[in-house]
């Protein structure tokens, strides 16, 4: 399929991108006997990020930004930036969490509303001033100071509108919808304790269902929804329109996944906006960092107007700084919902073990 294959070729280009940029984990991160407690600001490079010294980004899987826009930055700063990749956003906050005292680079980003409060509640993230001010809507109400919001996506639950198509059936539309019957075996959903969308999927169901999302979760999973490691096995493993091999079309994944399935002039699956919960993804100076300074630059470099329009082509998602293009075909094909599922940071940071260890439990049974 044709957006299989931009797909594809998408990520060889990640793939250039993260090895010109010394990615995924070679060697091991800056390490410090004590964490920071001064707020780090953009500048030029100071003593502990020298000209020509590095600046190291931990991050999620799904980072991605073109080539040109990093060589700007080293060129600009006199930083050379090195990313980690870490896993899945998920992944991202255990690991940041679990090394609070002994950071495993100067910078994160790809920590969202969903996962931000562990991280945070460990003291990973020093506080951080930015050039730019993203709007406050998007802003934590705890660690505000601390997290920069950088994008914004909602999650939503997909369906390949092509399948339901050929099979004379007619696709589901809410959350209540995906128990029945009809659509049984045809759901996949990223886990919510391994991934951030997934995590955002059963915060929708929490919303919807309050106290009695475990007995929503087990009718789900009796109609044989499964639940994968991350979103790209889910997306890329099991969705029709993600791949051949895929035998499930109803996936869990973003508002904007219908931009990238266009095929002459018409786009092959839909979000379905009355199930959607919004993620916003921030970027912070890591408590403790060996360059704080480069990494300050570095998160003020990220709501730029050149990273900010690179964000949707690049990494899905929509930029959070007003001034930044968002590309013709989104108007179109990837609508926003106008009325997302929510629950506050503060809910999710007093439940969030609870609720996976018993999320985790109904799924075993």
């Amino acid at each position: 399929m044709k957006h299989v294959r931009a797909r594809a070729a998408l990520l060889a280009t990640a793939s250039l991108l993260l090895s010109s940029c010394s990615l995924a984990g070679e060697g091991e991160g800056p390490t410090a006997t004590e964490p920071s407690t001064s707020t780090a600001t953009p500048g030029e490079p100071g003593e502990a990020g020298e000209p020509g010294g590095t600046v190291v980004l931990a991050t999620h899987e799904s980072f991605n930004l073109p080539k040109k826009l990093v060589r700007s930055f080293e060129d600009e700063t006199g930083y050379r930036l090195e990313v980690r990749a870490a896993g899945d956003a998920g992944t991202l906050a255990t690991k940041l969490s679990l090394t609070a005292d002994n950071p495993i680079a100067d910078a994160a980003f790809g920590i969202d509303n969903t996962f931000a409060s562990r991280p945070l509640g460990e003291g990973a993230f020093a506080e951080v001033d930015t050039t730019a001010t993203p709007p406050e809507e998007y802003a934590l109400a705890e660690g505000g100071d601390r997290l920069v919001p950088i994008d914004s996506a909602s999650v939503c639950v997909n369906v390949d509108t092509d399948w339901f198509e050929a099979e004379g059936i007619t696709p589901p539309e809410t959350l209540d919808d995906l128990t029945d019957p009809a659509y049984a075996d045809l759901m996949v959903t990223p886990g919510a304790s391994t991934s951030s969308p997934g995590m955002a999927f059963f915060l929708a169901t929490v919303a919807a269902h309050g106290d009695d999302w475990q007995d929503y979760w087990t009718d789900l999973l009796a109609n044989g929804v499964k639940a994968v490691d991350g979103w790209e096995d889910a997306y890329y493993g099991d969705f029709t329109a993600g791949s051949e091999q895929g035998t499930r079309p109803i996936v869990v994944s973003y508002d904007s996944s219908p931009a990238f399935t266009v095929s002459g002039g018409r786009t092959t699956t839909a979000a379905l906006l009355d199930t959607c919960f919004r993620q916003v993804e921030y970027a912070g100076v890591l408590a403790g960092a060996d360059n704080p300074e480069g990494a300050a630059a570095l998160v003020d470099w990220m709501l730029t107007d050149e990273v900010q329009s690179a964000l949707p082509d690049a990494m899905y998602v929509f930029p959070v700084m007003p001034g930044a293009t968002v590309p013709d075909d989104w108007a179109e094909f990837a609508p926003q919902p106008t009325d997302p599922f929510e629950v506050s940071p503060e809910e999710i940071a007093a439940n969030r073990e609870q609720w996976l260890t018993e999320w985790t439990d109904v799924i075993s049974r």
